[in-house]
């Protein structure tokens, strides 16, 4: 793969995260579709297009190559990308795009740093510094103010972000990326259409929901996911972590521009705190015990 390919990939994959984030905004704040069935409409059309991947590129392996392998996945990955998908849903009812991916991805790379301490690496000084910074912005988002979102989704969104860190550790070194992602995305559509039954009462299938309910499964979670595992073995780990940085910066763009959110200097200060201690943890060097 030529280094302006990988680059061109690497950009329409951050995209298409940042699209997650600006589809679920524009369904639950322009449109009446409920929370549980955005989740479940995008998990099933997610699964439906992986799945279609994954058929497709059986029915065409050619005599002589390495047959590709079939659904893999487990339940329990299934299970975090279940809560993942559907914390974000309900989270973003109440807050802004760019407030919203900020608490995500700083939640997703923060998990990921400490199961790296957990498991015996060590911080240096400007390390340990970046990370406290990173709180701090965290913390300030969370409080009083004009910018801040509710608490409770606040903290939800929090638990999306540790969702899908966990999950993003589960897959670090599968065999088949692509297949084991189908397989979790097929596990996880009964979860989530239970949860549909769960709030049955407040169901509400608008057309419009629906549609971006469609492209966030089908494109911007099934197809952008896929990109996503070809391109992973290309990245280092460093910037792997690093490109994805760029996600709460694109939805906060993408939110102005789509959704009509306004840019705060609040959403400024606190961006650069998270996303500036983050990049100080990443591209230090850490050292195992």
């Amino acid at each position: 793969m030529t280094s302006i390919r990988l680059t061109i990939l690497t950009l329409i994959t951050m995209l298409c995260f940042a699209g997650n984030s600006v589809f679920c905004r524009l369904a639950l704040r322009q449109t009446s579709i409920d929370a549980a069935s955005f989740t479940s409409v995008r998990l099933v059309s997610g699964a439906l297009v992986l799945a279609l991947l994954v058929v497709g590129r059986q029915r065409f392996w050619r005599a002589g190559a390495a047959r590709p392998a079939g659904l893999g996945g487990n339940w329990i990955s299934a299970s975090v990308l279940f809560v993942y998908a559907s914390a974000l849903s309900f989270s973003y009812a109440d807050m802004s795009t760019g407030i919203g991916a900020l608490l995500l991805f700083g939640a997703v790379q923060v998990t990921m740093i400490l199961t790296g301490l957990w498991r015996g690496e060590r911080l240096n000084a400007q390390q340990s510094a970046g990370l406290v910074m990173a709180f701090a912005g965290v913390v300030a988002i969370l409080s009083p103010g004009l910018d801040a979102p509710p608490l409770a989704s606040a903290l939800i969104m929090l638990t999306s972000g540790v969702a899908w860190g966990v999950y993003s550790l589960r897959g670090r070194g599968v065999a088949d990326p692509t297949g084991d992602t189908a397989g979790n995305f097929l596990r996880a559509v009964p979860m989530s259409l239970l949860l549909s039954v769960l709030f049955l009462a407040h169901q509400d299938l608008d057309g419009r929901g629906v549609l971006y309910a469609l492209l966030s499964g089908a494109i911007t979670s099934g197809l952008g996911y896929a990109i996503w595992y070809a391109v992973l073995p290309k990245l280092t780990r460093t910037r792997a972590a690093a490109v994805q940085l760029s996600v709460p910066v694109l939805a906060s763009l993408a939110g102005a521009l789509f959704v009509g959110e306004p840019i705060t200097l609040g959403l400024m200060l606190t961006s650069t705190a998270v996303l500036g201690g983050i990049a100080l943890v990443v591209y230090g060097k850490r050292t195992p015990v």
